[in-house]
């Protein structure tokens, strides 16, 4: 099941949701000491794995954590290979001093931004997707 590849169809039918919760990043050498499906995502790097987890899960692991984000994911299903999408929308919540990291799933693109700017980024998105109507 291949997903979209046009940029104009991707941004103008990317309907973005606002997950709810809140949610952090943080590394931890040993996954036995995590319920894997309390994990979002994990990433493994040299100096440890990343995982994207709840807030109140992390915080009952007793978790070190910098970032508490909201979670937004692009309701359209995007392909892997599609050119364009996350500089589009990134360059735009740029503009509103929105940072955003993406990860891409295999159906979706997941945005996690600072959780006091989950709303605006929504509406920013939101906005971007009608320009291209």
């Amino acid at each position: 099941m291949a997903g979209e590849t046009s940029i104009s169809k991707l941004i103008r039918e990317m309907t973005p949701k606002l997950n709810e919760g809140e949610y952090v990043f943080t590394t931890i050498e040993d996954l036995s000491k995590v319920n894997r499906r309390d994990t979002i995502c994990e990433f493994k790097e040299t100096e440890g794995v990343t995982i994207v987890i709840e807030r109140k899960k992390a915080d009952q692991l007793n978790l070190e954590y910098d970032y508490v984000a909201g979670w937004i994911t692009l309701m359209i299903h995007s392909s892997l290979e599609a050119v364009g999408l996350t500089a589009l929308f990134s360059a735009e919540l740029a503009k509103y001093h929105i940072s955003s990291n993406v990860i891409a799933g295999y159906y979706h693109d997941h945005i996690f931004v600072d959780i006091k700017d989950s709303k605006k980024a929504v509406q920013v998105l939101s906005e971007l997707s009608k320009s291209y109507q």
